[in-house]
């Protein structure tokens, strides 16, 4: 039987949003605002991040310093539990974000992880601020649904099981069609809105534990 587990990446696999992180520390400009009327629902969360990091001026290689050295992008704990539980069980992997490709490989790579899908937001670094591009799976530019598209594009290969795992009211979309949904921060919630069943989790180590005990 072939199993998917899909994930966010930022609140969900992380401790906090790494975006946000990133733009209290390097932007210039009021990205809070943005952040405002994207939850107000005048913007789209593609809309949004792009908006917000056109105001980060500082080169690849400050971010990369910062992500690796600043001490404060953290993991939620038994995140390679959870990677280990699904190689013993054969499990596919994928992240789905609306956050940076960029960071994300970054932080997959420092922790020696390189066997999962990742589709996030393309970067160009210009000096005028960063340039975030949506590529959908058809290779289109978007500014809405990119999680959704994604996660189509993933259930259309034929997993008979599909666990997702998220954070937020953007991970809504991609988790309808979910054979378990595994909810934190303020998902639970959306989903209770929507009529989702939903599993809540503090760490990594109570969706492996319900995994364990039964999938």
């Amino acid at each position: 039987m072939k199993t998917l587990v899909q994930c966010d990446f930022d609140g969900t696999l992380t401790v906090g949003e790494v975006s946000h992180i990133l733009l209290e520390e390097f932007a210039e400009g009021d990205w809070k605002a943005v952040g405002k009327d994207y939850r107000e629902g005048r913007i789209t969360v593609e809309e949004c991040n792009a908006r917000q990091f056109a105001m980060v001026s500082a080169s690849r290689e400050t971010l990369t310093d910062f992500l690796l050295h600043s001490g404060r992008v953290v993991l939620r704990d038994s995140f390679k539990d959870l990677l280990d539980y699904g190689k013993q069980h054969d499990f596919d992997f994928a992240i789905i974000s609306n956050g940076l490709q960029f960071y994300i490989d970054i932080i997959l790579e420092n922790l020696g992880i390189d066997n999962i899908e990742v589709f996030a937001a393309q970067s160009r670094f210009r000096t005028d601020g960063i340039e975030l591009i949506y590529i959908g799976p058809d290779g289109s530019r978007m500014s809405s649904g990119f999680k959704a598209a994604y996660a189509d594009m993933l259930r259309a290969r034929g997993y008979e099981t599909l666990y997702y795992l998220g954070d937020g009211s953007a991970d809504v979309a991609p988790a309808r069609h979910a054979t378990r949904i595994f909810a934190t921060d303020k998902l639970p919630r959306f989903c209770r809105e929507e009529g989702l069943d939903c599993t809540p989790f503090e760490d990594l180590h109570d969706v492996v534990k319900a995994l364990e005990d039964g999938g």
